[in-house]
This record gives C-alpha cells, structure tokens and sequence, in this order.
C-alpha cells in the first residue's frame, strides 16, 4: 500500500513514498523518516517502512533536499539545519493526510538523521515518539575520532580554500563521499562505506544516490552539534539504538548524548559495526524500531 507523494517544504518540493497497512481502520498513527548523510530512500528505508506499516502504522519516506529525488540545489549538498526543518515540514504534510491520526506522530533517523531526529523531538512536541539509529551526534568530536591525525592540517585548509572560492562568487567544490582508492580524495576513508553504498547502488538501477558532496556540506558537518537539544527531547520517549562498534558515529559519542536525556528512554545495542544496522541486522534494528512505535503511538 505505497503511493509516491511529494510536498513543499519552505519553497523546494521534496519527494518519497507514502504507506499505508494493508489492514485495520484508520486513522492511524504515522512515522517521519529520512536517510542519513547523502542516503537516498532506495537504500534500504523501504524495507523498515514495510516493517511499521505491517504493524499498523502509516510511514513517510522522503528524500532529503538536494538529494534523490528531492528539488534543491545545489545538487548533493547537505545541511543539516535545512534537514531538520524539512522533518518539521514532512510531519505537517502527514498530519494533513485522512490516514493518519495528526495527535500520534513519531520520526525515525539513523546516522545522520539520528542526531536529527533528536533536535526535531526537542524542538517540535508534535512529535510523540523517536528512535535514533547509530546517530551521528557532534561533529567537530567525531572527525577528531574519524580523521587521521595526520590529515587535520590538510582537511582545514581544503575548507579555508572553498570558503575563499565561494566569497570570489564561485561554486564550492565537490568531493567524492567513497572510494576504494586511498589515493583518491574522498569523504570517509575505507571499505566500508563504498560497500554498504554500492551493495544497494548497483542492485537498483533506479538508485539516485551520487557519489559526491559539496565541501559546503562538510564544513556543515563539522558545525552539526545536537548535544544541546538532548535535555529537552524529555518528556517525548527516545529509544537510541548504537553499534556496539561503530567507528562511522562513534558508540561514545551517541553514549554521551543518550546519557543528557532525562527519560523515558531506552538504549538498545547491537552487537556489530554502523553498517551492519541495515543489513546484518536489519531484523533486530527494525524489530526494536516497530515494538518503541507500536508502544508509545
């Protein structure tokens, strides 16, 4: 029961999928759900939506400005104070829907929107329930853990020199997101990335993803710091799931941040890597995700 939907968001007009369970009597409660840094819906949010709507609730997947199938330009840039906003945006286009219940509202982010989500609960109280999945929390921490040393002078001053070519008026530069050359520059380092990506990229060739971002999107990053939302997120109930060894958004970072959170609240660990969320254990990720939702909406 999915019709593809679109709907304005401040302007530009973002697209993804809309579900609906196949049985019971509406209205229904509904959850909000992006994908994380330059993820786009294909990459695996189907599969969690059917979960949810399985379970009686409505899902709303889009693609996140600038990316997939979403407008923005400029094309694959990524800024995590529009991302946030445009959550806000998608929770009132679902309200609007004769499906959905608008008073039972939750939002699911993972990585990326993992931090996201947590601003967006504090934020907005329409939002009654969040799961954040191996969140990316504070930036400026987890490039010093992600970074080799040996690379902070360059990185900074590859920064400095986009900033410098967008004040002459000029675009700023792209930047590959993975790479299996470690000679060639590129935004996280390994195999890891390059294979979760491709391992949907190349099953789908109606995949929308892009193997680059704007230098813009990485200074963003390093500013995205959702630590001082996370006392408010209360009394909204929060269940964090993180990789017990997650080396993409470290496991002590989302620790510190889950710690800032008065309750109610839950923490469910599982036992692997970033990427293993939404393949390997897909089944545990998404089960946990479903049982939060059905409890609290």
């Amino acid at each position: 029961m999915r019709k593809d939907i679109e709907f304005n968001a401040d302007g530009v007009t973002l697209r993804g999928w809309f579900y609906k369970p196949k049985k019971g009597k509406g209205p229904f409660p509904c959850v909000v759900m992006a994908h994380g840094f330059s993820g786009v819906k294909e990459m695996g949010l189907d599969k969690y939506a059917e979960v949810f709507a399985a379970a009686g609730i409505c899902v709303l997947v889009y693609d996140n400005r600038c990316l997939g199938t979403s407008d923005g330009q400029p094309r694959a840039e990524i800024d995590p104070v529009w991302q946030r906003r445009d959550y806000r945006s998608a929770i009132t286009f679902a309200q609007m829907q004769k499906e959905v219940d608008p008073k039972r509202i939750g939002v699911w982010g993972t990585s990326y929107t993992g931090g996201t989500v947590c601003a967006v609960a504090a934020l907005d109280r329409r939002v009654k329930c969040v799961v954040s999945q191996v969140p990316f929390m504070r930036g400026h921490h987890n490039l010093q853990q992600f970074l080799p040393i040996g690379a902070v002078e360059g990185f900074q001053q590859m920064l400095d020199e986009d900033r410098a070519r967008r004040v002459r008026g000029e675009p700023s530069m792209y930047m590959k997101i993975c790479s299996l050359d470690p000679n060639e520059p590129h935004v996280f380092p390994g195999s890891a990335t390059y294979n979760f990506i491709h391992h949907y990229a190349n099953q789908d060739p109606k995949c929308t993803w892009e193997n680059r971002v704007t230098l813009r999107s990485i200074e963003y990053l390093g500013e995205y710091d959702v630590m001082g939302y996370m006392e408010y997120i209360s009394p909204t109930p929060l269940l964090m799931i993180v990789a017990e060894v997650d080396t993409t958004t470290p496991t002590d970072i989302a620790l510190s941040c889950f710690a800032k959170v008065q309750g109610p609240k839950a923490l469910h660990v599982i036992k692997s890597d970033h990427y293993a969320a939404y393949i390997e254990k897909f089944d545990e990720t998404s089960g946990a995700a479903r049982d939060w939702f059905v409890k609290h909406l």
